[in-house]
């Protein structure tokens, strides 16, 4: 960390519900750069924090109990807040910016936080029940514990609001549109970030027809044209599209239909199914992460993870037509980064698309840093570019500062 006092620092969060992402930014000249990246988890009253340096060292591990029932954001907070000020005293830390993952049709752009903004973000509940609480809960334990600086929202659904509108609408009654059922998309920030990188790599793809695959236990895929998303797997809420760790994906709205009126399902209960119950855990009845998976002999295993593959080659042709062809395809996400069987399997035979891929060169990218996977014969050039929210959203935070304080001084 610089030791000029006048350089400023800004935190990151991604709360869920029971852990919390964080890191630490420094912001002197040019874009945000992390000297820390941590993690706080809860497994029963045990709870960890563990910090990384910039190049992926462990510098700090602590271990404690808490009582049953203790609040689990504000007491993991106030350790994080701890951690700073013993490791880094002379850190200038103005802000904390905060990954919300439902920003519904008002919120864009990243935006200070004020009480009428959470007021606001709560009424987005329903549309990300699995995410939205946590965010939420974060931004209320940041306050509290950092009441002096400024807290930003970044939404991961602010890179999809500006599609096409045959891109953005359902067939319903065109009122549910006026009122906000659409398509958001989401996995934004991440988006986002592979574009900025994108356009330093490699320019002339970056200014094209992109296919974006963030596949990880969240899982979604982009169309981008020149920079800009225009079309999402992602739709009304995160639950649509590919199949992820233990969401479904795409059903047949029939289908919730009969599981409320032919098998008796509560609401909630359907909730706890598609969200908690689904997805790769669902098919394979082993578990949502793919390295399990991949080292399992169990047959459906092996089934749940050749599902995975085919909805995502299914929704490549399909984002392909909306775009009407296609240059560049980026895998990004824990899944896209570091799983080469699951990409291999997804770009095999994809000739007629234009893609081929470089076989050696796809099994030799870890997502330790940005690779071409395709050969030089193919059309397509294929990308493993590792993403990195937590970059984007100090980025947001710094210009939603500097923002306020140009209009300040107006």
């Amino acid at each position: 960390m610089s030791d000029k006092r006048n350089v400023r620092h800004v935190v990151t969060l991604n709360a869920g519900s029971s852990s919390i992402k964080f890191a630490l930014f420094e912001i002197d000249e040019g874009a945000p750069m992390a000297f820390a990246l941590g993690l706080v988890d809860a497994v029963g009253t045990r709870r960890r924090l563990k910090v990384q340096n910039a190049e992926g060292a462990q510098v700090a591990l602590q271990e404690w109990d808490v009582p049953e029932g203790a609040p689990f954001h504000t007491e993991a907070l106030y350790r994080v807040l701890a951690w700073r000020r013993a490791t880094f005293p002379d850190a200038n830390v103005v802000a904390a910016g905060h990954r919300v993952v439902h920003g519904g049709i008002k919120y864009d752009a990243p935006v200070l936080i004020t009480d009428a903004v959470l007021a606001d973000l709560q009424t987005l509940v329903p549309l990300a029940p699995l995410h939205q609480p946590h965010n939420i809960a974060g931004i209320l334990a940041a306050r509290e514990a950092w009441p002096h600086i400024e807290q930003v929202a970044c939404f991961d659904t602010a890179f999809h609001r500006g599609h096409p509108f045959v891109n953005d609408v359902f067939a319903l009654p065109r009122k549910f549109y006026d009122e906000g059922v659409r398509r958001y998309g989401f996995h934004g920030l991440s988006y986002e970030y592979i574009v900025g990188k994108l356009r330093e790599l490699a320019p002339l793809y970056a200014a094209g027809r992109v296919v974006v695959a963030h596949l990880g236990n969240g899982a979604s895929m982009c169309a981008i044209r020149d920079g800009l998303s225009v079309a999402s797997s992602m739709g009304f809420t995160a639950l649509d599209g590919l199949p992820m760790g233990t969401r479904s994906g795409q059903l047949d709205p029939g289908l919730v239909l009969y599981l409320i009126q032919e098998k008796g399902m509560s609401a909630a209960e359907v909730v706890d199914l598609l969200y908690r119950e689904s997805g790769l855990k669902g098919l394979s009845g082993i578990s949502g992460d793919m390295r399990e998976l991949e080292a399992s002999a169990d047959p459906h295993a092996r089934e749940a993870i050749e599902y995975f593959v085919f909805r995502i080659r299914r929704e490549l042709g399909g984002l392909a037509a909306v775009l009407k062809g296609l240059d560049a395809m980026v895998f990004c996400g824990g899944i896209g980064e570091h799983a080469w069987q699951v990409r291999e399997r997804v770009l095999e035979g994809m000739e007629w698309i234009g893609i081929e891929v470089d076989r050696t060169a796809n099994r030799a990218a870890k997502g330790d840093g940005p690779a071409v996977i395709s050969t030089e014969r193919s059309r397509v050039r294929v990308f493993v570019i590792p993403t990195n929210e937590e970059a984007m959203i100090a980025t947001h935070t710094l210009e939603v500062l500097d923002a306020a304080k140009s209009d300040v001084n107006c």
